[in-house]
């Protein structure tokens, strides 16, 4: 971990909310090794385990791309009418809106960023690492139940490989961040 990427450009995870998707899928493999019986459907996350089974490991550059292959983002009517109540609170338009929004934060921006971005990035730093670790962890003990379970039904051999691909892209991408070789 002696070549820990330092751009936040060059990172695939660039902050401590990016790792939430990580998260999700270790809490996942923890509760697939405490289920037998747990397939795809009794998931907290099915479509990202569809989506990840469905592109397998070889087509997508990171966990962040295999992750969103399934999730629905924020629609456009939703945003541009947010912005467009914003703005008629100054009496403009959708335009005015993110001015309205963006005035607080540039303001509250200003103050302290120096020390409020050394001590984000030491904790996502340690939060990388803490993460890898666990992992890793997973990462093995679904192998091992790939190897154990090798005569279960297909859903649940479904369930166990999508699963091996997200925490092997997670492996990738958090190794990549932390410099590991």
């Amino acid at each position: 971990m002696d070549n820990y990427i330092k751009k936040k450009k060059e990172m695939v995870f660039q902050s401590v909310d990016s790792l939430q998707q990580v998260v999700n899928v270790v809490n996942e493999a923890a509760a697939a090794l405490n289920d037998s019986k747990r397939t795809i459907k009794e998931s907290a996350i099915p479509e990202v385990l569809a989506g990840a089974l469905g592109a397998g490991i070889g087509g997508v550059g990171s966990l962040a791309a295999l992750y969103g292959l399934g999730v629905v983002g924020l629609s456009a009517a939703g945003i541009t009418s947010g912005l467009a109540t914003a703005g008629a609170i100054v009496g403009g338009g959708m335009v005015a809106g993110v001015f309205v929004l963006a005035t607080p934060i540039a303001a509250l921006a200003a103050g302290g960023v120096g020390v409020a971005s050394h001590l984000k990035n030491k904790q996502l730093r340690q939060e990388k690492e803490r993460l890898y670790k666990e992992v890793l962890a997973r990462h093995e003990a679904i192998i091992q139940a790939l190897k154990d379970e090798a005569d279960a039904d297909k859903e649940r051999l479904d369930y166990l490989q999508s699963l091996n691909i997200l925490l092997q892209q997670a492996v990738k991408d958090l190794s990549h961040d932390l410099g590991v070789a």
